[in-house]
């Protein structure tokens, strides 16, 4: 199973509210959670957000876990450091913009460390390696379109559907989206749409595999054998008949 977790970006969207929530969301443990969400679309004028993005990005400091004002920690290995870092450049290479590198970034005491700064790239179209694979770092990719339908035509295209979310002040755009949207979780003005313990974890497409979710009701019917009962109380009613009897 795999995930690309799509943000859609109302402009008539909390800013402030938003993209504190995207930055949290992209950044937060490095980028590795499969509920991160790493592919911010905006629509319309809330493209003209993006530079107060990478400010918010900045602000957050990259060090060791134990530090306890940092934000950003190392990734997990060597091998997931030069992995990140290769679809940074796969992303350049074809044509993306690269509004904030967090590459190359040296942490005191720690030379030989697995860190990646916070990244954004810009400009991003589905054919690109960067969109088409999780990169599971701390690395947002961004792209633009026009309206709402798009934003979830977009979504939609891609082969994943774990999670997803729209920000925005609109009743009437957060319906839509979510009656129209093909992910399984789905949060409204909510980053990461991680349900509680008592719904299931809800991937679809290619973010889910087997016949049923594993917690919630899902993962009890798993475990359960379900026994049917009928039964009859009205002794004095029961006639011969040979017809299929109804329910009356």
């Amino acid at each position: 199973m795999g995930a690309k977790n799509h943000a859609t970006i109302m402009p008539d969207a909390d800013k402030e509210s938003t993209l504190n929530a995207l930055a949290g969301a992209a950044f937060g443990a490095a980028g590795q959670r499969c509920m991160a969400l790493s592919t911010a679309i905006f629509v319309g004028e809330a493209r003209k957000w993006i530079p107060e993005l990478k400010a918010k990005a900045q602000s957050l400091k990259v060090n060791i876990g134990t530090d306890e004002e940092a934000a950003v920690g190392p990734l997990i290995s060597a091998e997931s450091k030069a992995r990140v870092e290769r679809l940074i450049e796969s992303g350049v290479k074809e044509g993306a913009g690269l509004l904030l590198d967090g590459r190359g970034i040296k942490i005191p005491g720690y030379p030989k460390g697995n860190f990646v700064g916070p990244t954004i790239l810009t400009d991003v179209k589905s054919s690109m390696e960067c969109y088409r694979e999780e990169i599971f770092g701390p690395v947002l990719i961004t792209a633009g379109v026009d309206t709402l339908d798009q934003a979830i035509a977009f979504t939609n295209a891609n082969p994943y559907g774990n999670g997803c979310a729209i920000f925005t002040s609109s009743g009437a755009a957060a319906r839509k989206y979510q009656s129209e949207i093909d992910c399984g979780q789905v949060g409204i003005n909510v980053p990461i749409p991680v349900p509680l313990p008592m719904f299931s974890f809800t991937g679809t497409r290619g973010s889910y595999r087997g016949g049923s979710h594993f917690y919630g009701k899902q993962g009890v019917q798993f475990y359960t054998q379900t026994k049917t009962i009928t039964s009859n109380w009205k002794f004095e009613d029961v006639k011969l008949s040979t017809a299929m009897p109804v329910l009356k």
